[in-house]
This record gives C-alpha cells, sequence and structure tokens, in this order.
C-alpha cells in the first residue's frame, strides 16, 4: 500500500475491570474477537485487535482488568496490563460513567503518570447516565492526569467511537501497515475458540461458578469439506464447580456447547461439530507450571 502519509501504531486500552473494553474493542473491529461478560475480570490475555483503512492501521491491545491480585493468575493479568504501557504509541484510559471514580482508578493514574505516550481519557457507557451527570464526572479525573484528550463514548451503541479513532489517528507516528488488510487479530484461531467457550461458561453459571476455569483445545481438524471437528477441555479447581458444569444429565454442559458452537461457526464460517470435557485440577491458578500449559506466559509479554 503506498502512501506517504499512512499512519500506523499499537494503542492499549486499559481500565479497571468491567468498564467495557472488550466491547469497545468488538465495536472498532466489526468482529467478536474479545469475549465479553458482565463478571469483572475476563480479559485474561492481551487481545491484539487490527483495524485497517486506507491511510492508517490501528492496532488495539485490550488489557485484563487492573485489580488487586489474589492468585498468581491475578499477579499475571495486572503484570501484562503494566508492562503493555511501555510498548505502545497512545493510551486509552477507559472508566465507566455508571459507577465513576473508583479506589482502582488511581492506581491505574499512578501508572499513567509516568506514561511517555499519549494518554486519552474514555468514559464508556455515557448511555446509561443522564447528560448533566457527564461533566462533574469529567472534572473528577481531568486535574488528576494531563489527559491529551477526554472523549465520551458508548461502545455498545457506537455513540462517538468514529470522533474517538479519528482523534487516535492524529496522534500515532506515520509507519508502515504491519498487518494485511484482511487481518484483524494477531491471535490464532484456537486461542479465539477457547475464549468463546469460556464466555459461554461465565454467560451461563453466573456466581456459581467464578473465574477459576481454564478452556483447554485438545483437537482441531476438517474431517470433512465444510466440517470442522473440535475437542476441548474445561479445567476448573474443585469437584463442585465440574458437577455445576456438567449440569443434571448434563444439561449444562450441552448448553454451553450449543452456544459456543454457534459462535465459532460465525467465527470460523462452517459447521462446526463440538465435542467438550470438564476436569479438574486443584488450585491450578497457584500453580506456575499449570498456568504456563494454559497459556498464561510471562516470557512472551
Amino acid at each position: 500500500m503506498e502512501n506517504n502519509n499512512y499512519k500506523s501504531g499499537f494503542i492499549a486500552i486499559i481500565g479497571r475491570p468491567n468498564v467495557g473494553k472488550s466491547t469497545f474493542l468488538n465495536k472498532v473491529i466489526g468482529q467478536k474477537i474479545a469475549i465479553m461478560s458482565d463478571k469483572p475480570q475476563t480479559t485474561r490475555n492481551k487481545i491484539q485487535g487490527v483495524l485497517t483503512t486506507n491511510d492508517a492501521q490501528m492496532v488495539f491491545i485490550d488489557t485484563p482488568g487492573i485489580h488487586k491480585p489474589k492468585h498468581r493468575l491475578g499477579d499475571f493479568m495486572v503484570q501484562v496490563a503494566e508492562n503493555t504501557l511501555n510498548e505502545v504509541d497512545a493510551v486509552i484510559f477507559m472508566i465507566n460513567a455508571k459507577e465513576g471514580y473508583g479506589r482502582g482508578d488511581q492506581f491505574i493514574m499512578d501508572l499513567l503518570q509516568k506514561a511517555k505516550t499519549p494518554v486519552f481519557l474514555v468514559i464508556n457507557k455515557i448511555d446509561l447516565i443522564h447528560p448533566d451527570d457527564l461533566f462533574p464526572l469529567i472534572d473528577e479525573y481531568k486535574d488528576k492526569v494531563d489527559f491529551d484528550e477526554i472523549i465520551p463514548i458508548s461502545a455498545l451503541q457506537g455513540n462517538n467511537v468514529t470522533h474517538l479513532l479519528d482523534v487516535l489517528k492524529g496522534h500515532l507516528p506515520e509507519g508502515p501497515q504491519y498487518y494485511p488488510e484482511e487481518q484483524i487479530t494477531d491471535h490464532p484461531e484456537r486461542f479465539i475458540i477457547t475464549e468463546l467457550i469460556r464466555e459461554k461458561v461465565l454467560e451461563l453459571t453466573r456466581e456459581e461458578i467464578p473465574h477459576s476455569i481454564a478452556v483447554v483445545l485438545e483437537n482441531l481438524e476438517q474431517r470433512e469439506s465444510n466440517a470442522v471437528f473440535i475437542q476441548a477441555t474445561i479445567v476448573t479447581e474443585r469437584k463442585t464447580q465440574k458437577g455445576i458444569l456438567i449440569g443434571k444429565q448434563g444439561s449444562m454442559l450441552k448448553e454451553i456447547g450449543k452456544k459456543a458452537r454457534k459462535d465459532i461457526e460465525a467465527l470460523l464460517g462452517s459447521k462446526v461439530y463440538l465435542e467438550l470435557w470438564v476436569k479438574v485440577k486443584k488450585d491450578w491458578r497457584n500453580k506456575q507450571s499449570q498456568l504456563y500449559e494454559f497459556g498464561f506466559r510471562k516470557d512472551e509479554y
């Protein structure tokens, strides 16, 4: 692509859990690559989404929500988010308009004080508040960090998202197109498939199953001309959780599989046969070897 003024860069999305980072990323990319849940701390790895236009390429990194770690997996998630700030061209600090200023925000803003790149305060979920409540919210944040700009949006409805993208593009350096035009993420399909399964577990089990699950893809193969065969294991920490995940006469596992299969078929564009199992690995979130086995590898970040 020949364009002397072509702009490109990496943009981190950082914020407390459940502010809508994944919803924003999926909206921008136009396809589901980051899982969404009303539970906090849904995102565990950096999810890179790629938006390519005729004059720019923006590579978004959806970091894990900053929170006080309670186990090694939590330490990993926070470390990933902190490291991301040092390797990007711009930072979006996203907050939830309905929740307003919270204790976790100060920790993030202390990190942002050290950032050498442009930082934008993005106030998400403005559709959930009265317009008159927006200005006091802006006043609460604007003096704490020297933000390059403050932009209110609704990621879910798309309000002001185009304006935000234009502002970001204006701050990116001139550079190459890092990824092919049609590529929307650098994560392999295998990773997205496991995330889609994990999303359905979070959605269907509600408070009964916390974030003590991992999904491992055991097998993925094309067996027929237009069908993909997938086998995956849901790993949890306790036998009681295994019982909940399987459900009465396997009803819960069937429902998880049914909903996940629908999203995976949309992702792959073909018919999918999905087999799921549940295994117990006690206290896996505190065991470095099992964190590594399930894809949480600090050396890659």
